[in-house]
């Protein structure tokens, strides 16, 4: 069985809890007692259920259930404090409260049998790869930063090859922190070949070892370890992606080679507090939360001034400002706008050749109401990086008055990121829905709905599309989802200060379904 709560996942077959793609390492009774916890969220759990499920009544004392209940919050994001998901009722016990899902684990269908395995993708025509999370080796869990900045910079070097098609990272993050068999990896994400490694970081030193797999035999094409100082990091990255290009590729011109090279910061500690921001901000689909977005904002200042020409920190911090003004947060909506357009601005002019830079731009472009500027931002991205892709472009797409074309280029974006984000299903049923396409809307705006059930405007979209379809009582459900998650929200306010259309029809036709789904004008 699979819980399904905010950004969490509880496996309970595999004994997994998970956040977005990634594992939460949890001791066993911790596991135990938050699964308890879901299981029985319909009551209030109280302290003698707990020790008769969990300890089988053995005595155990009040610290000691104190300290296990503290990691549970700790581990699902919690506290005593907030009781966000798990609530103390005085001497009564304690109770689940988060909005629960739940779904039967991979593998199995509801009636109990067998389910069919996911169908395989069909390969494409030239040569494919996915690289997975490099293993951290380090012994120290708070270093899969490190990791998975290195495996990043990798999976960029090798996009850039107009020659290969490469899955996007958060398809190939998947797979963190399990053995998967290849030949099943190769067949979920449609690729021939696999790359695998591991990271060890020691001081100043780094070995990296990484292995090239063919998906469909099973055979080992290429492998290599590399022995380095931190500050020759940059090197063996371009080393690892020339060594595979090699391979894959019968001949690449070495103008294109030069160009796929990442411009590395002045200092590696640049670096550092870049990649532990990354990983930081790379929650956000998740919760990254106010005091997650200040630490990478802060991460990112202090690397823009170890080396004050570092675009890819400054088109990293301008996204946390962004994500100010659209949720909003604590800044004042149009200085941080503005500030998220500076920094894009500087990080385009400081390294013209880096796609995500373009992109960035691009997104903030369309929120400023530069519809036709925004899009020549993503397709400058593209053009730069023929393997780029970023579903922002769809979202600027539907903004821009051009729905067919935003189903074409999120269509195209989820073939290069099988395990696309919510946010994709949820911009091709809006695609849909400018289209009048409501029944066509319905399917991928239910499953951005059920994947991310906090997130506001998938509700939003969900309830305009239910309401022309004339389903009023469903469109009146999400409607109250809306205002649950933000109580505030109003047409006249929250929704056309985030429209920003091209057409005043299409902000019309959208404020026309959110009316009669019964969201407050005002």
């Amino acid at each position: 069985m699979l819980y399904l709560f905010e950004d969490f996942v509880l496996d309970t077959d595999k004994r997994e809890l998970r956040r977005g793609a990634d594992a939460v390492s949890v001791a066993p009774q911790v596991f135990d007692v938050l699964d308890y916890l879901i299981h029985s969220r319909e009551r209030v759990v109280s302290k003698d259920d707990l020790v008769t499920a969990i300890w089988e009544g053995r005595i155990i004392s009040d610290a000691a259930l104190t300290t296990c209940l503290k990691a549970v919050r700790s581990a699902i994001g919690d506290s005593g404090e907030g009781q966000r998901l798990i609530k103390t009722l005085p001497r009564k016990g304690f109770r689940f409260v988060g909005r629960v899902r739940e779904e039967q684990g991979p593998g199995r269908t509801l009636d109990g049998g067998v389910e069919p395995p996911r169908p395989a993708l069909a390969l494409p025509d030239k040569p494919s790869i996915a690289v997975l999370a490099f293993a951290n080796m380090s012994g120290d869990p708070a270093q899969d930063y490190f990791s998975d900045g290195i495996t990043e910079d990798i999976i960029t070097g090798l996009s850039r090859f107009s020659e290969l098609f490469v899955i996007a990272r958060n398809s190939s993050f998947q797979y963190k922190r399990k053995s998967p068999d290849i030949r099943q990896v190769g067949r979920e994400l449609g690729v021939r070949y696999v790359l695998e490694g591991s990271i060890r970081r020691a001081g100043d030193r780094v070995r990296i070892s990484a292995q090239l797999i063919d998906s469909v035999t099973g055979a080992h094409r290429w492998a290599e370890r590399y022995d380095r100082e931190l500050k020759d990091v940059f090197a063996v990255q371009d080393e690892v992606s020339r060594a595979i290009v090699a391979i894959l590729v019968a001949h690449v011109s070495k103008a294109e080679a030069e160009r796929t090279l990442l411009k590395p910061p002045a200092t590696w500690q640049a670096h550092d507090c870049f990649m532990r921001a990354s990983d930081i901000f790379s929650a956000r689909w998740s919760s990254v939360g106010l005091a997650g977005l200040y630490e990478a904002r802060r991460l990112l200042e202090r690397s823009i001034s170890l080396d004050p020409n570092y675009a890819r920190a400054y088109a990293a911090l301008s996204a946390t400002h962004l994500v100010s003004w659209y949720e909003p947060l604590d800044e004042d909506c149009r200085t941080a706008l503005e500030r998220a357009h500076q920094l894009a601005r500087k990080a385009v002019q400081l390294d013209p050749n880096l796609p995500i830079a373009h992109a960035n731009l691009g997104w903030v472009l369309t929120f400023q109401g530069q519809h036709e500027q925004s899009i020549a931002e993503f397709e400058m991205a593209i053009a730069l990086n023929p393997n780029f892709t970023d579903s922002r472009f769809g979202g600027a797409l539907n903004r821009a008055g051009e729905p067919a074309r935003a189903i074409q280029v999120l269509e195209t974006h989820m073939r290069y990121d099988p395990f696309y984000v919510p946010s994709v299903p949820g911009n091709l049923g809006l695609a849909r829905y400018f289209l009048k396409e409501y029944s066509e809307a319905l399917p991928p705006l239910r499953e951005c709905t059920s994947r991310a059930p906090n997130m506001r405007q998938g509700h939003v979209w969900l309830a305009a599309n239910l309401a022309q379809l004339g389903r009023l009582d469903e469109a009146r459900a999400e409607a109250a989802e809306v205002l649950r998650i933000e109580p505030k929200y109003t047409i006249d306010g929250t929704q056309r200060r985030l429209a920003l259309h091209k057409r005043p029809e299409d902000a019309e036709h959208l404020f026309d379904g959110l009316r009669k789904a019964g969201l407050p004008e005002r």
